[in-house]
């Protein structure tokens, strides 16, 4: 009896132990726990903020560049720069820096439209001015070759009285027929003289006469 006593204390010492250990475990924090709920919560939150700040770069970003374009096209098209008086000094609106870039772009294509047909007649001209200098060059050769050739022809004062005995005779008619009451009388006027006087056989006719004048004039 006396040892089972003494067990039984020991056991209960042992119990009450035990159950002192586990009540103070159970009331002591779990500090590994919450140390890991400390070291995660700010790991979360740190994240965000990065995707927050990269967010926040980005947008800054694609705003500057937005900026720098509208201040580059202010500083290429030149009705940009000129002073709006109905805005004042107030700064361009985006929409109004558009307009005016779009504006200056179409004035650029009819300009540059109208280049390219100046340099297509130019190089008409050009080629005309070569067709003539190689028949000019074609004629010059021919005299050198044959510099007796032409003494037989008419001078310059002879072809001047031949076409002023036309015109003249030409005007004559044209005087006698032609009313300058009016604008519509003229028009009309001179389409009937046109009808009239300039047809192939009458302008033949005088052509024979005036040469005939001037052949006995000449011998």
């Amino acid at each position: 009896p006396a040892l089972f006593m003494e067990n039984a204390r020991k056991g209960s010492i042992v119990s009450r132990a035990n159950s002192i250990g586990s009540t103070s475990a159970s009331s002591v924090p779990n500090t590994d726990d919450e140390d890991s709920d400390y070291h995660q919560e700010p790991y979360k939150e740190s994240y965000k903020d990065r995707r927050r700040r990269a967010h926040t770069q980005a947008e800054q970003k694609r705003r500057d560049a937005i900026k720098k374009g509208y201040d580059d096209l202010q500083a290429i098209v030149p009705t940009c720069e000129q002073q709006d008086f109905s805005i004042g000094s107030q700064k361009l609106s985006k929409a109004i820096v558009l307009q005016k870039t779009i504006d200056y772009i179409q004035f650029l294509h009819k300009e540059k439209k109208k280049q390219e047909e100046e340099v297509s007649t130019l190089r008409k001209d050009v080629m005309a001015l070569k067709i003539m200098k190689v028949n000019y060059e074609q004629i010059v050769k021919a005299h050198q070759d044959n510099p007796n050739e032409g003494k037989d022809q008419v001078s310059d004062e002879v072809k001047f009285n031949v076409f002023q005995g036309i015109m003249d005779s030409l005007f004559q008619s044209f005087n006698a027929s032609i009313s300058v009451t009016s604008f519509q009388e003229l028009s009309a006027c001179v389409f009937s003289w046109i009808e009239e006087h300039c047809k192939p056989q009458t302008l033949r006719d005088i052509v024979i006469g005036v040469l005939h004048q001037l052949k006995s004039q000449l011998y």
